[in-house]
């Protein structure tokens, strides 16, 4: 990019502006790109795959319980804007971990969001770190969400994430101190915008000014930890493994079970988890080893794993709800099969038709 120097009228070459930016692929975070991008910026794209993304854990499991198969908006909107991306996974063991003990506590569910934050920009820093960028930048918008983008809280990112003067916020850049990118004149403060709060009326403006049309329209996060029942299932199965003595953990395998099937507790110690759709029978005996399994037999109806160890009468009791939500619910007595290493035991028994019971079990 070329400029001319003030004094001497000689043509002088502006170095290359390069930022590393955190894409969801949603209006804000894709304003965020477009919006650098007018003032010449390098924009590299990442988007951090946590395991807890709804549309992207309906993606790999085949689709929605519709059969439609939810696109990767983040991809789209780098294929749309014409950046390069970087698909990072992050769901092991050391993200685990956080969400298990969250310095700074959860939301008002299993979200544990300031973490997250926290955790996305370390990993966002070592990339622009390794890419030789300027900065990191993110489509965080002031006091959108109550309790990751205040004021307070987004200071705590960008501290505890290794960020200090590094993280811009386009979006809202001009109700925020200047960074170090605005500061050195790599980017230009005056461009950028000053929205707070929850509507979307400005993104919508700008969004027709920059020439954007494709966007996924905001449905209130994408994040099962967000989801009143899923954060049930979540602190169910660390508080049960807590209560038997083992370590309050959380495996990676928890975490497509967790959004997988109708959750039943048996008991502190075992766990009944039914299938709801053929993707999800599918999926379930794919995680038989270690568990149960049980079918009803000479009928259709779900798959069904137990978890843990069950005694004579939850086994029984598992049956039932097995044989509840199969093509035999009506029938006075439907026989289960109950598999479990090499053990084959059938078990004749009448579903079970006592809804209070079982929304006492339903997790």
């Amino acid at each position: 990019m070329e400029e001319l120097h003030p004094e001497a009228g000689a043509v002088t070459v502006r170095r290359e502006v390069k930022a590393i930016g955190l894409v969801s692929g949603g209006l804000d975070s894709t304003l965020a790109v477009a919006l650098l991008k007018r003032q010449g910026v390098l924009v590299k794209a990442v988007n951090f795959y946590t395991g807890f993304c709804i549309t992207e854990t309906q993606r790999r499991k085949g689709g929605r319980a519709d059969g439609s198969v939810p696109r990767n908006e983040a991809l789209r909107a780098a294929a749309d804007l014409e950046v390069d991306v970087e698909y990072v996974d992050v769901s092991g063991r050391e993200y685990l971990d956080m969400l298990v003990s969250p310095k700074h506590g959860y939301g008002a569910n299993a979200n544990p969001c300031v973490d997250c934050r926290v955790f996305m920009m370390r990993r966002a820093r070592e990339i622009m770190e390794r890419e030789g960028a300027d900065f990191v930048f993110t489509g965080e918008v002031l006091g959108q969400r109550p309790k990751s983008q205040r004021r307070d809280t987004l200071r705590i990112i960008e501290r505890d994430g290794g960020l200090e003067g590094r993280l811009l916020r386009p979006l809202s850049a001009k109700l925020l101190p200047p960074t170090i990118p605005e500061r050195d004149g790599l980017v230009d403060r005056e461009r950028l915008e000053a929205i707070s709060g929850r509507s979307r009326q400005r993104q919508m403006e700008l969004a027709r000014e920059l020439g954007l049309t494709d966007w996924p329209q905001p449905a209130g996060g994408c994040c099962y930890l967000t989801d009143e029942n899923f954060s049930r299932k979540f602190f169910d199965i660390l508080d049960s493994r807590e209560a038997a003595g083992r370590e309050r953990r959380l495996e990676r395998e928890d975490i497509l079970l967790l959004s997988t099937g109708r959750h039943f507790r048996l008991s502190p110690r075992a766990k009944l988890v039914v299938g709801r759709t053929e993707v999800e029978n599918a999926l379930l005996e794919h995680h038989v080893e270690g568990r149960a399994r049980l079918e009803a037999m000479g009928l259709a109806g779900p798959v069904a794993l137990v978890e843990g160890e069950a005694t004579w009468e939850e086994r029984q009791l598992a049956a039932r709800i097995v044989a509840r939500y199969g093509k035999g619910k009506e029938l006075p007595e439907v026989v289960v099969e109950w598999r479990e290493g090499d053990l084959v035991e059938q078990y004749p028994v009448a579903p079970e038709q006592d809804e209070a019971l079982i929304e006492s079990l339903r997790r």
